[in-house]
């Protein structure tokens, strides 16, 4: 077969296109890039040995590739990179600082050699928790979730990672509490039970998850409701707050920078004055007040004296009319059609 002057590797899978299967060099240039195509700038190496071409963009999902595709049998992609990609969005391997999160390895046997970007464990995952989706090794949704609460920074970062698993529907919390019980030994499991105690599947950004952890951890008060759609007497839907505390009548709202300009902006106020109408108090938050802790918890401690005072009407509930599909944990929204989770669950895509 004739050498090619820069050969193109293959794709890794049909389910992902535009993701590179990554190459060895090859004297012939025809599987891979001659030695000295290696050592050019139109290539770049992925890990011992492997290769692909300078232009292939290092996405979440292309490193995966990178560090798992040559995984064998006896080992899987764990923690937060099996559950990217699974489909988990907001988990996209970047700490809190910005800084790549390393591409964990479950290996039976530690057969894996560690490399660059990569962190290899030698905890015991036992067969049925490993499988193949789209052609990479990875260990089962639950699986990935409890190793990386387990190995989280504190507790705070524990809940935001299962919260944001569930967002994309990809474990309940019965499932994580049942595999936890399997695990009463293993490194970091009272982080992780404690944890479980403060997660929420119906979290819809990391954000929102720092801030509803300051009813029960900061105010030693039961946590407000997530993204739970608030109605009018009459059953009109007035608005989907981030946090409802029902108890106070507060209605909270972390603005983002997709919430602070344009339509979205006009949209959101208007909301809040319905809100309003109705008898909620609302809370608006900006991200300084998440970088800040002191300043969240005052804000919001300050914001439920305010609702508390406040001699208003309640005209609003809680209470759905027959017309309106909840899709306020796991189990309903995978129990909906795919119609219906094009239509009801859009705000993912916008994630």
């Amino acid at each position: 077969m004739a050498r090619t002057e820069h050969m193109r590797p293959p794709g890794f899978h049909p389910e992902r296109p535009g993701l590179v299967l990554p190459v060895r060099v090859d004297p012939t240039g025809v599987l891979g890039p001659t030695p000295k195509q290696a050592r050019g700038p139109h290539w770049r190496r992925t890990s011992h040995g492997f290769y692909v071409p300078s232009t292939v963009s290092c996405d979440v999902q292309q490193r995966i590739v990178e560090s798992a595709h040559h995984l064998g049998r006896a080992s899987a992609v764990t923690g937060w990179a099996a559950l990217a990609w699974r489909g988990a969005t907001w988990l996209d391997g970047q700490s809190t600082g910005g800084r790549p999160l390393p591409v964990e390895i479950a290996s039976l046997q530690r057969s894996v050699r560690p490399q660059l970007g990569t962190v290899v464990t030698g905890e015991c995952v036992p067969p049925p928790l490993r499988t193949a989706v789209d052609g990479l090794r990875v260990v089962t949704a639950v699986s990935a979730v409890a190793f990386a609460m387990r190995y989280a920074t504190n507790v705070l970062a524990a809940v935001r990672v299962f919260d944001m698993a569930a967002h994309a529907d990809l474990v309940s919390r019965d499932e994580l509490l049942e595999h936890l019980e399997l695990l009463y030994h293993w490194t970091g499991i009272p982080q992780a039970r404690e944890a479980a105690l403060l997660v929420d599947e119906n979290a819809w950004s990391p954000p929102e998850v720092d801030v509803r952890v300051v009813w029960p951890v900061d105010l030693r008060l039961d946590p407000p409701l997530t993204n739970r759609p608030v109605f009018d007497l009459s059953g009109r839907h007035v608005g989907t707050p981030d946090l409802l505390d029902v108890s106070a009548g507060l209605a909270v709202q972390y603005d983002g920078s997709l919430h602070l300009a344009g339509k979205q902006r006009a949209k959101d106020l208007l909301t809040a004055d319905d809100l309003r109408r109705v008898g909620l108090e609302c809370l608006e938050l900006v991200s300084a007040d998440v970088r800040e802790h002191a300043r969240l918890v005052r804000r919001v401690r300050e914001a439920r004296e305010r609702a508390l005072s406040a001699s208003r009407v309640r005209r609003w509930t809680t209470e759905a009319p027959p017309w309106w599909t909840p899709t306020h944990t796991v189990e309903l929204r995978r129990a909906l059609t795919p119609t219906q989770q094009d239509r009801l669950l859009g705000y993912r895509r916008s994630a």
